[in-house]
Order: C-alpha cells, then sequence, then structure tokens
C-alpha cells in the first residue's frame, strides 16, 4: 500500500459520494492543509469546480449559487482564519434557509494548542448558525471508514436541506503528507447508486385544524394575505388562487416572487403598500380582522407595523418549523407546507365570485378588497410621477425597471436603501424577474459576490443593483469576477455615503452626522473595475442610463454603471411622494370614490 492510500480513499470516497446525491458545485479558496480536498473535488468528473483567492467572498459566492440552484454548494478553504472568515455568509445562509456544505481543513489532534501555525479552535466554529456540525475522522482506509464518510456525505447534503434549510459544517484533520494519489483515486469514483437514501418529508397541518380555520376564513368580513420572501416554484399561483377564493388582498413583498412571471394571474397584488400605510389615517381605513402570512417579514416597515399595531387574529404559516414573527402578535402559528396550505385551503373554499358563496356561509364584502385596490392604484398613480422628475432621483431607477430589465432575467438587490425603494416603486410585471437579496441578516458585505454567485448558474442574465458604501465592502470580489469569466452587470447608486440615514432619526441630529453616518467616501469606482478588465461608464443623464442597459445586453463579462444622487434630495422626494398619496387617498375619501358596494350577481 501506498503512503496515501488511506488519506486518497477517505477524500475520494467523501466527494464522489457528495456527487451521487446531487452536489456538483465546489467554491475554493488556495490554501496548503485543504490541498487533498482540493485536488479530488477538481478532479472528479462531476464536480464544477470555482476559485477565489478571499474566503468571505467566497462564502457568499457560493451563497449565491445555492441561492440561485436551491441546492447545497461545497465551501472549501484551509486551516486557521481563512475558515474565520467564512462566519458572515454562514450567518446569512442560516437565517434566509439557505443550503451550504463547509469544509474546512485542520492540523490533525497533535498539532492543536500547542502553538503550531495556522491553528484555530475550529470545532464548532460556527455555533448555533449551523445546523450541523461533524468533526471528521483523520482519514483512514477501511471498510467502516469508508462507509462512514459515504454515509456522511449523504447525511451532510440532506441536513443541509431539510426544512430550515441552512448551512452544515465538517471539519478535517488532515496529516502530513497532503498529495493524494490520483491514479488510486479514480477508484474510488464509482457509478454506485449512494450509499443511503435520505428523504426530506413535507409537513401538512392535521385536517382538523385546517377545517377551523376555512370556518375562521368564511366567517372573516375584511381579511388580508401577506407574503413576504419566500422560494417555492408553486407557491405563486397557489396562494393566488386562495386569494381568490378568500377575496382577499394580497400584499405581496418584492422578494415573495409574486410581482413578477405569475401567468394568468387570477387577482391583483397589492404592491404599493409600502407607501400609504405610512399614513395613520390610511392604516385604520383598511385595519383587518384577520391576516394570514406565509414567508420571512416583509421588507417594508411600514406594513411591519400595520400587523404589530392591529388586533386582528393573525395566523403564520411556516414550512420549517421556524419562528419567524418579530412583531410578538401571532395568534396561531400553523406548521406546514406553504404550497400544501393554499391548495388544500383553496380547495374547501366556494369561490366569493359564485352566487352560492353567501349561502354556504362566506361572509365576504368585496367593499374591503376594492379599498384596497383603489388606495393601491393611487399609489401607483403617484409613485409613477417621480419617472418625470427633473434631476434624478434614485427612486426614478426602480420606477423604470420594469420596462428597463428583459423578460426573463435575475435582478440582485443590495441592502439598506435600494431594497426599500425597489419595495416602494417596483410594481407587478408580467415579465419573469427573479428577485434576490441577502435578507436573512440584511447586511451590507458581500452583496457583489452573492450576485455573482447567482449569475454564475443561471441561463438569464443578473443585474445588480447597490450602493456605493455597500460597493465598497466587497470590492474583492471584482477579482472573483475576472477569475471565472462571470457576466454581471452593477447598477451603482453613489450618494457619496450612506443615504438610509438620511430618511432615519439620526438625519434630525446635525452635531457629527457626516462623519458618524453620512461616511462621504469620495472614491472614483472606474479605477477597481479597469483594474479587473470591466467596463465602467458612468450616467449624468436619464438617456445614458437607459442607453447603458440596452448596450449592457449586447455585451459580456463585468460591467459597472454609476449613477450619482444626492442624499439629501432623494430623502426630500421620497417624502414629498409619500405625502402626496396621503393627500390623494384622503380626497378621494371625502368625493366618495373609495367607497363601494356589493352588488351580488343577482342584482
Amino acid at each position: 500500500m501506498g503512503e496515501n492510500d488511506g488519506l486518497t480513499a477517505f477524500i475520494a470516497s467523501f466527494v464522489d459520494e457528495l456527487t451521487k446525491v446531487g452536489v456538483v458545485e465546489a467554491v475554493i479558496s488556495p490554501g496548503s492543509r485543504s490541498t487533498p480536498l482540493a485536488y479530488t473535488l477538481a478532479s472528479h468528473p462531476n464536480m464544477n469546480v470555482w476559485m477565489n483567492v478571499d474566503e468571505r467572498s467566497a462564502a457568499f459566492f457560493a451563497l449565491g449559487m445555492a441561492k440561485e440552484k436551491n441546492k447545497p454548494v461545497v465551501l472549501l478553504c484551509t486551516s486557521g482564519t481563512a475558515a474565520a472568515n467564512y462566519l458572515p455568509a454562514v450567518v446569512e445562509a442560516h437565517i434566509s434557509r439557505v443550503p451550504l456544505i463547509v469544509l474546512t481543513a485542520d492540523r490533525p489532534h497533535e498539532l492543536r494548542d500547542i502553538g503550531a501555525p495556522q491553528v484555530i479552535d475550529q470545532l464548532d466554529l460556527y455555533g448555533s448558525h449551523t445546523k450541523l456540525f461533524i468533526e471528521m475522522a483523520v482519514p483512514e482506509n477501511t471498510d467502516r471508514m469508508l462507509r462512514f464518510v459515504r454515509t456522511t456525505a449523504c447525511r451532510a447534503a440532506a441536513a443541509s436541506t431539510q426544512l430550515p434549510a441552512g448551512a452544515v459544517h465538517l471539519n478535517f484533520p488532515l496529516r502530513e503528507p497532503l498529495i493524494p494519489d490520483f491514479e488510486l483515486m479514480k477508484q474510488y469514483f464509482t457509478i454506485d447508486p449512494a450509499v443511503i437514501a435520505i428523504s426530506n418529508g413535507q409537513l401538512k397541518a392535521p385536517d382538523g385544524q385546517l377545517d377551523a380555520i376555512k370556518e375562521r376564513i368564511k366567517q372573516t368580513v375584511k381579511g388580508i394575505i401577506v407574503c413576504g420572501q419566500i422560494d417555492h416554484p408553486a407557491f405563486a399561483k397557489a396562494v393566488l388562487l386562495l386569494a381568490e377564493k378568500t377575496g382577499f388582498p394580497v400584499l405581496a413583498d418584492p422578494l415573495s416572487q409574486l410581482r413578477s412571471g405569475v401567468v394568468d394571474r387570477p387577482v391583483e397584488v397589492i404592491d404599493g403598500y409600502d407607501s400609504f400605510l405610512r399614513s395613520e389615517q390610511i392604516a385604520e381605513q383598511l385595519a383587518p380582522e384577520l391576516i394570514i402570512r406565509f414567508g420571512a417579514m416583509p421588507v417594508s416597515k411600514a406594513l411591519t407595523l400595520f400587523i404589530q399595531q392591529s388586533t386582528a387574529g393573525y395566523i403564520v404559516v411556516d414550512s420549517a418549523n421556524g419562528w419567524r414573527e418579530p412583531t410578538g402578535t401571532a395568534t396561531e402559528m400553523i406548521y406546514c407546507d406553504e404550497h400544501y396550505f393554499c391548495e388544500k385551503m383553496a380547495s374547501l373554499l366556494a369561490p366569493v365570485s359564485e352566487p352560492g358563496a353567501h349561502e354556504a356561509g362566506m361572509q365576504r364584502d368585496m367593499a374591503y378588497l376594492k379599498k384596497w385596490q383603489r388606495i393601491n392604484q393611487i399609489a401607483h398613480t403617484e409613485l409613477t410621477k417621480i419617472k418625470t422628475t427633473a434631476t434624478f432621483q434614485e427612486g426614478q431607477l426602480f420606477a423604470h425597471l420594469e420596462s428597463l430589465l428583459p423578460a426573463q432575467s435575475n435582478l440582485f438587490i443590495g441592502n439598506s436603501l435600494p431594497i426599500r425603494d425597489l419595495d416602494t416603486y417596483f410594481h407587478a410585471t408580467s415579465k419573469q424577474i427573479r428577485i434576490h437579496c441577502n435578507r436573512g441578516a440584511n447586511g451590507i458585505d458581500g452583496v457583489v459576490s452573492t450576485a455573482l454567485g447567482v449569475s454564475a448558474v443561471s441561463k438569464w442574465p443578473t443585474f445588480l443593483i447597490i450602493g456605493d458604501i455597500s460597493f465598497i465592502h466587497d470590492l474583492n470580489s471584482l477579482v472573483l469576477a475576472k477569475m471565472n469569466q462571470l457576466n454581471l452587470f452593477v447598477i451603482v447608486l453613489n450618494n457619496d455615503g450612506g443615504g438610509i440615514f438620511s430618511i432615519l432619526p439620526q438625519a434630525k441630529v446635525e452635531s457629527n452626522f457626516e462623519q458618524l453616518f453620512g461616511t462621504p467616501h469620495g472614491l472614483e469606482f472606474s479605477k477597481p473595475v479597469e483594474m479587473v478588465g470591466g467596463i465602467y461608464q458612468k450616467a449624468s443623464t436619464w438617456h445614458e442610463v437607459e442607453a447603458a442597459f440596452q448596450v449592457c445586453q449586447q455585451t459580456t463579462g463585468l460591467r459597472v454603471l454609476e449613477i450619482s444622487s444626492e442624499r439629501r434630495e432623494n430623502a426630500f422626494e421620497h417624502r414629498e411622494i409619500l405625502q402626496s398619496i396621503a393627500d390623494q387617498v384622503a380626497s378621494s375619501a371625502k368625493s366618495g370614490k373609495l367607497r363601494y358596494k356589493f352588488a351580488s350577481k343577482k342584482a
């Protein structure tokens, strides 16, 4: 037997088993201790390998790939602080429920805690942010150990995808020499099936519980359905069918995937709520008796406060046994697959549009739904006025997005102001625009890397809209784009600092505001883009913005469009539009345009 037979057999068996259970993407950062794992991942014919020299960027890149594919992606690094740099992305994966398989190479036990170089305590390094931690055995070539390592690969993949999805961490103690036997390695790349089949089931609420909710819905005059971030291919149609049966308006967060791509939608979604629920008077008019919520908490703070201040019954449906309910006002938590819940509930209800619905006990008054729709229309009218403002405002870009983006595209949105402006100004479209954002921890780090991960595995073009401070946080990712020849169109909204703070209470305190919160930097972004061979353009007019979007669809690689704006002007324009919506709704209420009477089909 050769010197490294044990190492080769152990690692090759592990990697081979990952591919058998559908894990075929691996993101690697270079390092010595991880050599056998890196070589084996790169040698397996069914594994795609991506390189990134920066571990933090690499982790977010893998996160983006896993988001887009909805499958686990492997992350590999060497020992020491390299592993610590994975933490921000692991945290995001945990809260956003994204599957990752984190592999960290480590010194063997005899070299730990004795002053050996590049050694930190990697045991359970990510704490409660991972679903599973396993300290792997030192490699051996025995039947029992090879069965163990293959089983562990299956277990790690299953655990990462079992709801709620998230990251798992396997720590590999490896002794020198670290170079595997490449010929022997091939013997462990087999066509055999996985050593163990692991199936993740679907949560279903008991029929009795669903019947009770059905009766509650039937007796509700004013109900709403709230959809936050949720990524299930069949959910959109199912929840819209439920809305049609109940007559409840659907308040659709941009990350619910309900604002785009739903063909033959049976009901109109409410997408302007972020603007008009800021008015206490409007919120009072629209107070519900029952709230049913799916997915994560919505982006909109106005909607969150609307829910929190409501005295309505409040049902949260979660397929993953989680607890995503920060308002503290929910009256019922239903652990059930969201798609199943909607389809099952819809099957139990007669459509409110049918003549027999009232006889069947449906107590719906369509005036409530129509009031939501009318106010939403007013909001649309007022919000679209930003398209014609004389000076460029950041909201203007989001109001134009539906016409600027291709019919099939990915839109990645940065946190802070961009996601809020998207929520306010981006309305329902028939285009298939898949929207992503790192809303788990709401961080501004790793955003470019995550968008590049989406781009790497998607057949659709990917667009990223990001603020200048967030772009600065992830400039290292531009090297990743060059090394892997990735395509991404980045729109940097540069207001020379932290624009979000201009609409927060801190802006009222002028003392040290710019130093502590405004943080102007005065950087020229063309330099780092040109350094990695990207195409840079700066737009000073709306015509130049439109032209850049047209050109980007005919080019490849990294393209960066910088659009400058003024923080205080953006904040002022935002307040003016919201006030205009409140005024228009108040005017319509006085004139009677918001008053509807339910007319049955018999009439």
